[in-house]
């Protein structure tokens, strides 16, 4: 037996491309996308095969320092997934400077790690060349360093194959036909929330969250009752907008990413409520899957 399967947790700071990372090498688009900072709050498995190889990515909030507990559930989140597998794959923006890959190896991550250099589109390769050679002197730390461009789709092939070495003798460890762990009514508040994001100011959409109350399933449609949870009455205002504009924009977003995903029609019903400071509520953070 030659196959080797095994975990790759995805890490970095936030907003560096791994959820974008994520949907490129599975090939499908279910990790949740914003331009924001801060979108992905829980740990996911997104599984690719390669040849007879499994991979077992491991997406992961980015690492970060907040008081809020949700916050501080998310670096939790992160520093698991860096403690449970096989290889890291640490996410360094093109543009940035070395201070947050100086913070993720005083972590002193026990598993080995790949270096990847993204966003590599937005500079001329000068500026590529220049940012490999600020990080070799830390070359005795990283197993491989590569630079990548997922709106190029360069260096795919070669960074699965450069994983794989890392990854244990072993068959797989789910069906190969599967892509995720995520349930379905998980995937469907991902993408309300990305729509969210997507929709919404700066503020909001941190202080905000979804509950899928009910989905009802046929054969040609699936109906999604669900609830936005917001933190004051004031974004109450705001997000659903003047005659309810903004929140049949966050429906319709949202409606178009759940077509695509299950390849049937969609009916989405949003609600908001308010609940103040439930970012700081262990109750309401229970309910919502970020404490156990």
């Amino acid at each position: 037996m030659s196959t080797r399967a095994g975990f790759v947790a995805v890490v970095g700071k936030p907003n560096a491309g791994k959820s974008t990372l994520l949907n490129w090498l599975i090939g499908e688009k279910l990790a949740m996308v914003s331009h924001k900072a801060n979108a992905t709050r829980k740990r996911a498995l997104f599984i690719a095969m390669h040849e007879e190889n499994q991979i077992i990515f491991i997406d992961t909030p980015g690492i970060h320092q907040k008081e809020r507990k949700l916050n501080q559930f998310m670096l939790e989140e992160a520093l698991k997934a860096i403690g449970d597998c096989d290889l890291i794959l640490f996410l360094a923006p093109v543009t940035d400077g070395l201070s947050d890959y100086e913070a993720f190896l005083q972590l002193n991550p026990k598993a080995p790690h790949i270096l990847l250099l993204t966003k590599t589109d937005l500079v001329d390769n000068a500026k590529i060349l220049s940012t490999i050679q600020m990080y070799q002197s830390y070359q005795d730390r990283f197993k491989a360093l590569l630079p990548l461009s997922v709106k190029r789709g360069n260096n795919q092939i070669f960074l699965l194959n450069e994983i794989i070495k890392f990854l244990p003798i072993h068959p797989p460890l789910y069906d190969p036909e599967i892509l995720t762990n995520i349930p379905m009514r998980e995937l469907y508040r991902e993408f309300i929330r990305e729509a969210i994001f997507e929709n919404m100011s700066d503020e909001i959409p941190y202080f905000s969250d979804v509950i899928v109350e009910k989905v009802e399933e046929t054969y040609d449609l699936e109906k999604i009752y669900a609830t936005i949870i917001i933190d004051k009455q004031s974004q109450k205002g705001m997000i659903i907008g003047k005659s309810g504009t903004t929140l049949r924009r966050i429906g319709q977003n949202a409606r178009l990413l759940i077509e695509n995903l299950c390849q049937k029609r969609v009916f989405l019903k949003l609600f908001v409520v308010v609940k103040p400071g439930w970012t700081q509520n262990n109750k309401i953070l229970k309910e919502l899957g970020y404490l156990r």
